[in-house]
């Protein structure tokens, strides 16, 4: 049976790729341009954001190393500072962490699918999370096969794009060069709150830590895996935004959510919508079986703990959480009908934040508690700077959002408080296990 769980490297290496690889990179960028309007600035936000995730990533793989049980931050939190902290970031992930993305992707490949099949955007939503729903409720196996497939190809086709933009994608109006202004911007307010758009959409270099269980050799290859999966997207995107900026003129591009769509129009005319259409549908398909694939392995891991809730943690025959994955089904298909684009990735990028945050924070008390490092478990690379580096870069994006958008920021600070109730409420139950 166990064999039958367990997955390969490769197999995790591309849910992480996937489940990072979604709707944000096809869109962000155009809000990043409605407060930045040069190009070095707007390529160093990628770039800054994938540093910020490979040093998240590397302090992750030692978290995991030596806590080698799914479910991410949860476990990692209840460990290392107080159950109910670790029972916060659980309930977040329960309720809109992995749902709200969800249904934006959902919404998301509705819309580009439409481009080229005649069926309502809405339809094409629900239609995909149930036939995924079906297929990852069926088995962990399939479902991260056919990941692993609908990965493949859509690096392919990123990759094709970003050939061809090279070739053909020139505008004019494009100057690649740093003057004192460039410096500027990217000091500014505008800068630390674009990070939120891209920390969404690098949000997932934490995603094998979740299914920990059903990796083989978790402690041996969960560092790797997070790392190489994190890595790979950063070259993606940031060749990709490159790609965009390199095609489009930013004032065409400021306040575009289709950003993708609008370069690909100008490398390839007319055909470009279609093919653009199919490449972020192929890579959104992916990401919301990805985030199936990801999101029950949370609230299993809550109900080991909670007697309570003991049926969210229960798996068929061949390793799938059933009664979880259909929970976050159901709130995905409710938020389609409720999702506001840019305010539900704010949202989610402030409230994700607090606990990535807290998370690389524990590694200075795993390590205060260690009697000895254990030559053999994975040791997090530049310790303790990088650590450091993830909480400064993450902590000041997260002041400066709440500077600039208050209410966004305390939506999510008030919708992560009411965890607490329901961390009493089974606490006072007297269900809780240990």
């Amino acid at each position: 049976m166990e064999s039958v769980k367990l997955i390969s490297p490769s197999r995790a290496i591309a849910i992480v790729v996937s489940n990072m690889i979604g709707v944000g990179v096809y869109t962000s960028l155009g809000f990043q341009a409605m407060g930045i309007n040069s190009i070095l600035a707007l390529i160093f936000i990628w770039i800054t954001g994938g540093i910020v995730a490979i040093c998240g990533a590397l302090t992750y793989g030692e978290l995991a190393a030596r806590m080698p049980r799914s479910g991410g931050e949860y476990i990692f939190l209840s460990k290392l500072f107080h159950p109910s902290f670790g029972f916060l970031s659980g309930f977040i992930s329960m309720t809109i962490g992995f749902a709200a993305p969800m249904a934006m992707l959902a919404i998301a490949l509705g819309t580009y699918a439409g481009n080229f099949l005649a069926i309502s955007p809405i339809v094409i939503a629900i239609a995909v999370i149930v036939i995924l729903t079906i297929l990852n409720s069926s088995s962990f196996r399939i479902g991260a096969n056919f990941n692993f497939i609908a990965t493949t190809i859509n690096i392919v086709l990123i990759i094709a794009f970003c050939i061809f933009g090279l070739f053909k994608g020139h505008h004019a109006d494009f100057h690649f060069t740093a003057h004192v202004s460039d410096i500027k911007q990217i000091f500014s307010s505008s800068f630390a709150v674009s990070l939120v758009y891209v920390s969404f959409a690098y949000s997932g270099w934490n995603s094998a830590a979740y299914i920990t269980h059903q990796i083989k050799d978790p402690v041996k290859n969960l560092p790797f895996i997070l790392i190489i999966g994190t890595l790979i997207v950063m070259i993606l995107y940031t060749l990709l935004n490159f790609i965009f900026l390199y095609a489009v003129p930013i004032p065409e591009l400021s306040g575009k959510i289709d950003v993708a769509f609008i370069a690909a129009q100008k490398i390839f005319g007319e055909t470009g919508g279609k093919f653009v259409a199919v490449l972020i549908s192929i890579g959104l398909i992916a990401s919301i079986n990805s985030l199936l694939i990801l999101g029950p392995r949370v609230s299993q891991a809550i109900a080991l703990d909670y007697k309570a809730i003991h049926w969210f943690g229960i798996e068929n025959k061949h390793g799938a959480p059933v009664y979880s994955t259909i929970f976050l089904t159901i709130i995905s298909l409710l938020l389609i009908w409720t999702s506001t684009f840019e305010q539900i990735m704010t949202i989610i990028g402030f409230t994700l934040s607090i606990f990535t945050i807290s998370s690389v924070s524990g590694i200075f008390v795993l390590r205060y508690r260690l009697k000895k490092n254990g030559e053999n478990i994975y040791h997090t690379f530049g310790y303790p700077y990088i650590p450091l580096l993830f909480i400064l870069i993450e902590g000041c994006m997260m002041i400066y959002v709440f500077q600039n958008k208050p209410l966004q920021s305390l939506t999510g600070i008030a919708i992560t408080l009411i965890g607490f109730i329901f961390y009493y409420i089974l606490i006072k139950s007297k269900k809780h296990v240990n």
